[in-house]
């Protein structure tokens, strides 16, 4: 693999799930492989993804296109925890407390609430038409066994299999999460998220990531869909919903019109530079 010019980048994560933030403006030719290399964690910086976010501060609250490229190169429509980067990352650049972060799944309103970062999510959705789930579908999958777990399926911005457990930290996620994520009820794949009840109310939370193809420390669309499955399944009647993956503590709420907002801290690591153009590596036959 040969590797040319420089582009600058910055490290934010949220909750533990970690993006490189490139301004739209520089010029990466292909964004795919730019990702793939750089979010590598053995041979390049390490990141759950990168986010090319254009600023549009002409706009009140200001603006940012956000496109989101995965490690494996392909492009997620929607990730909590990377919208609540990029309204961060717009926040610092034009002092607003408002944002409004255009992703491929629509148009999100982020706030700074305190020291944290809050996100509307849209409404989860559970039509099998809209997760997308299979032709043969055509009532919710709310509880169905797929691969030994009782499996709903739902979208918040990006299709996920949430499994509920006594305890997450006893699921061997690499090795049971890979069958559901690519299972034949998923034709465009799913994230598979594990949670368990906790004595407070709360749930503890583990993502297997579609995109990363493998566990994250964090995921909000995962924590949100946690939150709407368990009210959906009579598991909780609570409009806000306390959810902790291994990075840290996010909360879910939902006002009365449905929606969900995300909400959590968001963490600036370190800038670096980063190689602009990077050869792809076809595969041997």
């Amino acid at each position: 693999m040969s590797v040319h010019d420089e582009v600058g980048f910055e490290k934010y994560h949220g909750t533990g799930n970690d993006f490189l933030v490139v301004d739209a403006n520089e010029y990466v030719p292909d964004r795919a492989a730019f990702a793939t290399r750089h979010c590598d964690r053995a041979d390049g910086v390490g990141a759950d993804g990168v986010l090319f976010l254009a600023l549009e501060d002409r706009f009140d609250p200001p603006r940012v296109v956000m496109t989101l490229v995965q490690p494996d190169g392909s492009t997620a429509a929607m990730c909590g925890n990377g919208a609540r980067v990029a309204a961060e990352w717009a926040m610092e650049r034009t002092g607003a407390a408002d944002v409004m972060i255009d992703t491929q799944a629509g148009t999100r309103h982020a706030r700074r609430e305190g020291d944290d970062v809050a996100i509307e999510m849209g409404e989860p959705r559970f039509e099998p038409e809209v997760v997308p789930l299979a032709d043969e579908y055509d009532e919710p999958m709310l509880g169905e066994d797929l691969e030994g777990y009782a499996v709903t399926a739902l979208n918040t911005g990006v299709p996920h299999a949430v499994a509920f457990v006594d305890d997450v930290d006893a699921v061997d996620v690499d090795a049971v999460a890979p069958p559901i994520r690519s299972h034949d009820a998923f034709p465009e794949g799913a994230n598979v998220t594990f949670a368990s009840r906790r004595e407070d109310g709360g749930f503890d939370q583990r993502t297997y990531e579609r995109g990363v193809e493998g566990e994250t420390a964090s995921c909000g669309t995962g924590a949100v869909a946690i939150a709407a499955a368990a009210r959906v399944r009579d598991r909780i009647a609570a409009d806000v919903v306390h959810v902790s993956p291994p990075g840290g503590d996010l909360v879910v709420s939902f006002p009365e019109d449905g929606a969900a907002t995300l909400t959590g801290p968001v963490a600036h690591e370190f800038d670096g530079e980063a190689a602009a153009t990077v050869d792809r590596v076809e595969p041997q036959p």
